[in-house]
């Protein structure tokens, strides 16, 4: 008897009992779907925080006045000072908010060769915006910045035109829209904006530009925004307390000395001595991807977790049936011992059964688990997502589980005598 007619014998059986077989694929299924599917939502996840904070392109960086945090949904540039929890601030000047007069001297004495210097602000958000008798939700954040916000910030402008020197100089009432407020107040014609009159709040400004779409998501609402100039947006009383600089260079490799040269000259901007602690921060783009990335991350031990003790029943009820399949053949064995099989070939048999209905298992439960994970991607407008390291941690965790399951019963079917078998009732 060989290899392979051991397997083509357990393969025959495990087909013969359907019941039996179902019932026990699909537990070792649903615990493989539980860590699958979770991984794979974290996956989609990462990659819409990626693409959601990365507002500002991978080669620029912001300098402001203290740590910043993100606030779902609102926009994920602001200015938050709270920093992560559990994280104690230096006993310095920190805190001390960028003066317009600080963020004018520094845009003009920053040159370092082929960067752009944007300042900026964000102002109050909630805001409903009014065009005739349509109105948005209350959900509108209002950026203030200059000519280079846009560029600094990855949008584009789709009809109309940007900020100029008059606009930011004389501060008047001009704005830029983002994609869904465009939609939401002027329908399926959004170009129909240009030169028109909205109200923020109670206040008429004439739109003299569409945003391109920059991709809401789920994560941050990046179109759901008003642009004006950061001049403008000092008579809204509850803007942040500080101005924001937005430096962009020409290569990414270039980041780090364009920092260095930017920490140096804002020192001299906010009159530090040698001996002084920095009383601002310089944060690149990519931190808040790393910051939910992470903690994302801590969720996959959760999802390993769950998976875990799924298995653990499975493998216990996985036991529990090969015993049984033991008990229930216990003849069939006898006879394969008497026209010359040997242990070998039953213990194979046995293992060759276990491993069959954990894999199984597996095949199901890692289709079902990249399905219910990638409706995450759906919601979140990502790619479909197929996580293949844990897609083969999982078929190696099931095969343990085959072989330890079917161990003891196919070592306890070799034992068996074959007359005491043969004789069984």
């Amino acid at each position: 008897m060989t290899t392979l007619d051991s397997f083509n014998l357990a393969w025959r059986t495990v087909k013969s009992n359907k019941l039996r077989t179902s019932i026990t694929v699909a537990i070792i299924a649903f615990g493989i779907m539980a860590l699958i599917g979770i991984i794979t939502a974290i996956e989609a996840m990462n990659q819409s925080l990626k693409e959601s904070f990365s507002s500002m392109g991978a080669n620029a960086f912001s300098i402001r006045y203290k740590e910043s945090r993100v606030r779902m949904g609102g926009g994920g540039d602001g200015d938050m000072s709270k920093t992560k929890r559990g994280k104690k601030e230096k006993k310095s000047n920190l805190g001390k908010p960028i003066r317009k007069e600080d963020a004018e001297y520094f845009k003009a004495g920053f040159a370092y060769p082929g960067s752009i210097t944007t300042i900026y602000r964000r102002g109050p958000g909630a805001q409903e915006i009014h065009y005739q008798e349509k109105k948005t939700n209350p959900q509108i954040t209002l950026w203030g910045g200059d000519e280079n916000y846009l560029q600094v910030n990855g949008y584009s402008i789709a009809q109309g035109r940007n900020l100029n020197g008059l606009d930011i100089q004389s501060g008047r009432n001009v704005c830029l829209i983002g994609a869904n407020v465009a939609t939401k107040l002027f329908g399926d014609k959004p170009e129909k904006s240009i030169e028109k009159i909205i109200r923020i709040g109670s206040v008429p400004y004439r739109v003299i530009g569409l945003l391109k779409t920059k991709g809401s998501s789920a994560m941050l609402r990046q179109d759901d925004m008003i642009f004006t100039s950061y001049t403008n947006l000092r008579r809204f009383a509850n803007s942040t307390p500080s101005y924001l600089l937005g430096i962009m260079v020409g290569n990414v490799k270039e980041l780090d000395v364009a920092s260095g040269e930017a920490t140096s000259v804002f020192r001299a901007v906010r009159k530090l001595h040698p001996t002084d602690d920095d009383n601002f921060v310089i944060e690149k783009s990519d931190k808040f991807a790393e910051l939910f990335i992470g903690f994302l991350s801590s969720i996959t031990g959760s999802a390993g977790a769950i998976g875990l003790i799924t298995l653990i029943g499975a493998a216990i009820g996985l036991m529990n049936i090969m015993l049984v399949a033991v008990n229930e053949r216990t003849k069939e064995v006898g006879l394969i011992k008497a026209i010359g099989g040997r242990s070998k070939n039953v213990r194979q048999q046995f293992l060759f059964e276990s491993l069959i209905i954990s894999l199984l298992g597996a095949l199901f439960g890692i289709i079902l688990g990249v399905l219910v994970g990638n409706l995450f991607s759906i919601i979140l407008k990502t790619g479909f997502v197929v996580p293949w390291a844990w897609v083969i941690i999982g078929i190696v965790i099931c095969s343990v589980v085959g072989l330890a399951a079917g161990i003891y019963p196919a070592m306890k079917a070799a034992r068996l005598n074959p007359i005491v078998a043969l004789r069984y009732e």
